[in-house]
Order: structure tokens, then C-alpha cells, then sequence
């Protein structure tokens, strides 16, 4: 049976009638139309479907949005400022052409924020612990952990 269900998703004020036991993810694409997060492997393990909730990056797919009512949900289209810049991570991701086929690059900004927001400085174990739980089929990892320390040296963060 559906729901009122009140979700605050990238500081704004969400109304969504779903069954409770919907996952995020789908919320978040399907009736939010938030392209960022995508559908990957259904089972939190390729990290496509990353958000930030609370400030952790977590999986999206199999969380019931029932669970995430109070928390602070920030997806891919979070990051950009409310003037429409780029977060510094973003904008390091295109100056180091971090990009491939794009399909691990929500789970990688996502990560790579949650990262920074910990840890302003990472080295490259640190960074590859955030990491982990995303995986990229393309090769661009070393350009991706280039564009996380661009990111990081960054005034902007």
C-alpha cells in the first residue's frame, strides 16, 4: 500500500506517494527524475547508485526509502552550487579527463565528496578506501585519483 513518504533530498523538500519498501534509487530516478545515481548491479556492490546520506556515501538500490525519512539525502545533482558551479571534485574530474563511459562516475564523485569532506588532504590509501566499494570497468582509476587530489588542493573545498 502506498505512502506519504517526506524525503529531504538535496536541501529541498520531497512529497513522494510510494510502498515503503520502494528502494531509494528508484525514488530518486523515477519519481524525483535525478539521473546521477543509476542502476547497477541491484545488489550494493558496483556503486553506481551512491548518494550521500547524513554525509556518507552509501548504496542506493536496496535501501527502502521508508529508512531514509530523516536524513539528509545529496545525489550527484547536489553537489553543483546553488549559482550552478561545480563542485571543485567535478571540475577536477573534467580537468583531468577522469572520465570514461561515465557509468562508475556517480559513485566515484560521490565517494570522492564523502572523502574530502573527511579528509582535505588524502593520500592515495586513503583514497583508495573510499574508493573501493566502486567499481570502474574503463581504467580511468588513475585519473580518477589524480583528479581527487586536483580536487583536493583546491581552495574551493
Amino acid at each position: 500500500m502506498k505512502e506519504d513518504i517526506s524525503l529531504k533530498v538535496n536541501g529541498k523538500e520531497y512529497h513522494v506517494q510510494v510502498e515503503p519498501d520502494t528502494p531509494l534509487l528508484y525514488v530518486l530516478r523515477n519519481q524525483l527524475e535525478l539521473n546521477g545515481p543509476k542502476y547497477g548491479c541491484g545488489l550494493e556492490q558496483c556503486g553506481a547508485c551512491m548518494v550521500l546520506m547524513d554525509g556518507k556515501a552509501d548504496p542506493s538500490c536496496k535501501i527502502p526509502v521508508s529508512e531514509v525519512v530523516n536524513k539528509e539525502i545529496t545525489t550527484l545533482e547536489g553537489l553543483i552550487s546553488e549559482n550552478g558551479e561545480l563542485h571543485p571534485l567535478q571540475e577536477a574530474f573534467v580537468e583531468e579527463q577522469a572520465a570514461q563511459c561515465g557509468f562508475c562516475l556517480n559513485g566515484m564523485l560521490i565517494s570522492g565528496a564523502w572523502l574530502l569532506q573527511e579528509n582535505s588532504n588524502p593520500n592515495r590509501e586513503a583514497i583508495n578506501e573510499k574508493l573501493k566499494r566502486v567499481l570502474c570497468r574503463c581504467g580511468t582509476h588513475t585519473r580518477i585519483i589524480k583528479a581527487i587530489k586536483t580536487a583536493a588542493k583546491s581552495k574551493q573545498l
